[in-house]
């Protein structure tokens, strides 16, 4: 099996899969902290979902580079949800809800009218949970994945501690002059990115497991903001490298076995938690 293993790293695409379902999951697992700590976990869901809408728009209007659209619509989303959070008529959740759900039936009704495919079904279906695409990835996608990870590893950087302060107290930070609106946006800009990188690997339903997961695992084991951060960081990588290599010996999905790996580490945690006394 490791024979085999080798011999398809010989492979220049499944180097190239590898290299992006690390990066993805890297990214992926910065901000999920954040986003579980603020209570808005559902934001990745609901982001997943206007990107298939936004896929599906590509499709009809037959864009060869679909990116050109679903990055601009999905950044749109992003700013919109944040917004429409802090609108006392309209609350997060619900706001995430509308555009979910929206995004998503939209999205199908233009694939049903429009598609020229005749296997419609199995489209669907590997936009919603992840297909074989990520071990056909072009060179233009591996780097534009490579740019946009750098982004967002240095934004999460540079902006650490801002992004710490407006996690815990909002009202703390603002009250210290931070621009709690500014970092709001970046957060959710950037998450959008994410989501936007994560469909080719997992899938637009499975995202929320990929940025949810390995935060919730750190938080089984870890009280403080960093190390819990750096240990949902290392946790995402091995899992999403166990779940690509499972995926490519023994031919399962991709994004439903690094998911699968991803809950697998959680009850782990869990388990060690308990054992130390974190409960």
């Amino acid at each position: 099996m490791i024979d085999k293993l080798f011999t398809y790293l010989e492979f220049p695409f499944v180097r190239y899969a590898v290299i992006v379902g690390v990066l993805i999951a890297l990214c992926s697992s910065l901000l999920g902290v954040t986003l579980v700590l603020k209570r808005f976990s559902f934001i990745g869901d609901g982001l997943s979902h206007v990107a298939f809408g936004a896929m599906a728009v590509a499709s009809v209007t037959g864009l060869s580079n679909n990116m050109l659209i679903v990055l601009p619509i999905t950044l749109i989303a992003a700013v919109l949800l944040l917004r429409s959070g802090q609108n006392t008529k309209i609350k997060g959740d619900a706001a995430i809800a509308m555009i979910s759900v929206t995004s998503l039936a939209f999205g199908y009704l233009l694939m049903n009218i429009f598609s020229a495919s005749s296997n419609l079904s199995g489209d669907v279906c590997s936009t919603l949970f992840g297909s074989t695409s990520i071990l056909t990835l072009r060179s233009f996608d591996v780097n534009l994945c490579i740019v946009l990870s750098v982004i967002v590893l240095i934004v999460f950087v540079v902006f650490y501690n801002r992004i710490f302060a407006v996690t815990f107290d909002e009202n703390f930070a603002r009250a210290t002059g931070t621009n709690v609106s500014l970092y709001n946006l970046i957060i959710a800009v950037t998450i959008a990115t994410i989501i936007v990188l994560a469909m080719n690997l997992v899938g637009s339903l499975l995202i929320s497991a990929l940025v949810i997961f390995p935060a919730l695992s750190a938080m089984r084991i870890f009280g403080g903001f960093k190390a819990v951060t750096v240990f949902s960081a290392v946790s995402s990588v091995i899992c999403a490298l166990l779940g690509m290599l499972i995926s490519i010996l023994f031919g399962t999905p991709v994004g439903s076995t690094i998911v699968a790996m991803d809950a697998l580490m959680f009850l782990i945690c869990c388990m060690i938690g308990k054992i130390g006394g974190r409960g």
